[in-house]
């Protein structure tokens, strides 16, 4: 007997997506679930429950990546998918969560059409892609593929001052695979853009051709602290004064370079933090992108010089500690051509972009062939309880997902059912 072609199931996609939601839910449609929290557990043990009753055998690792396989006709590397489940404190139901659920709905839809593909078939979660709780972002994947070493990760402190391994430990998923870990065949992330691009121009499917680079910098600026209404303004040294002089010209300076230089300034403390004295130190972060490294090292630079001025303007003492720092990455084109020929062929309308976001792709991309979907979100809105995909684009790139998968995995289908 032929086997079927494979169609996802939207139902049971969208219910998947509802029920890890339904774990962290806060107020407004959102989740909560900082990596290596109570919640994220949570989160970590009904995914690997779903990919245990799909047939998968589920490993983790030790950094906690859980990676569950299914088997293909022939041993060797898998062709993975997957993305992450941890959030930022006020995030949305789809960022990250719907890659990996994605993934699991693919294997769903080979398990009902009854297709065992030549390459094993592998879906995937990262450990703290987001980098809320720990820096820097992307760690798991990180560590999974040999570019941080995996005693440095387990020794990063949290904003809340625990560290990777002993939450590891804590929540039950120190797991005893080994990292860095043996490459995929290839890697696939299905993602939300996170961004206007798509949403604003009518278009279907997003073609990620590359990643831009990210720098990321904590500046720790000291000063004096004094009486607010007695020091006149020409005698302080406020470290709260300067730390807005460094917000305002990280803005002017992506207004300069322009192009795809963006710059944010997006976590600030002030120490004593009382309405009528002067700061005596603040501390906040830097978050600078490009998709051009040269562009995105003079950013840098004039951050660099910035500083030493202001340094010496205001007579306070400055030091930085660099939080992350990744190079811009292309994805494999015959990774891209493949997607968007998937795409066209189910009659979804495609525009190759850039990602203006980190993501676990970025990584896999130095071992793999590796590219990533990307599906639009309205209004661009992300990181944000009011984070929002329609259900026709969810299914569309769960659809371009398990066509691109199964052509690389090799499900076996007849030649006239191939997508070209």
């Amino acid at each position: 007997m032929t086997p079927s072609v494979p169609q996802i199931n939207p139902d049971r996609l969208h219910q998947r997506i509802a029920d890890l939601a339904a774990v962290g839910a806060i107020d407004g449609g959102g989740c909560a679930r900082l990596a290596l929290t109570d919640a994220d557990r949570a989160g970590r043990d009904l995914v690997c429950g779903s990919m245990r009753e799909l047939g998968l055998a589920v490993s983790v690792d030790a950094i906690g990546n859980v990676v569950g396989v299914r088997a293909g006709r022939s041993d060797g590397p898998p062709v993975m998918t997957g993305s992450h489940i941890d959030t930022v404190r006020t995030g949305g139901r789809y960022d990250g969560n719907y890659g990996v659920l994605a993934g699991l709905e693919v294997v769903a839809a080979l398990n009902d059409a009854g297709l065992t593909t030549e390459h094993p078939l592998a879906v995937a979660f990262f450990t703290n892609e987001e980098g809320a709780r720990f820096a820097p972002d992307m760690m798991g994947s990180l560590v999974y593929t040999g570019a941080l070493p995996l005693a440095e990760a387990l020794a990063v402190q949290g904003i809340d001052g625990a560290t990777v391994g002993d939450e590891l430990a804590r929540i039950g998923y120190a797991g005893p695979a080994p990292v860095p870990a043996a490459a995929p065949r290839a890697f696939v992330e299905l993602h939300v853009e996170q961004g206007p691009v798509l949403d604003r121009e009518g278009i279907d499917i997003g073609v990620v051709e590359s990643v831009q680079g990210i720098s990321w910098t904590e500046i720790d600026i000291r000063g004096t602290s004094n009486h607010a209404g007695t020091t006149p303004m020409s005698m302080r040294r406020d470290a709260g004064w300067a730390a807005g002089e460094i917000i305002a010209f990280v803005r002017e300076l992506a207004t300069e370079l322009g192009g795809d230089q963006v710059a944010t300034v997006g976590r600030i403390e002030f120490f004593p933090n009382l309405v009528n004295v002067v700061p005596n130190r603040a501390v906040l972060t830097v978050d600078l992108r490009n998709t051009d490294e040269a562009l995105l090292q003079r950013a840098e630079a004039r951050l660099a010089a910035h500083l030493a001025a202001l340094r010496d303007a205001e007579k306070v003492e400055i030091s930085t500690r660099k939080l992350a720092r990744f190079a811009p990455v292309p994805f494999a084109p015959e990774m891209t051509d493949r997607i968007e020929g998937h795409a066209r062929a189910l009659g979804l309308t495609t525009r190759r972009m850039p990602s203006g976001a980190g993501h676990d792709a970025q990584m896999l991309a130095a071992v793999c062939p590796t590219a990533m979907i990307f599906v639009p979100s309205v209004d661009g809105i992300s990181h944000n309880v009011r984070e929002y995909t329609e259900p026709k684009h969810i299914e569309a790139g769960a659809q371009v997902l398990l066509a691109v998968l199964s052509e690389l995995a090799g499900a076996g289908l007849p030649a006239g059912d191939r997508n070209p």
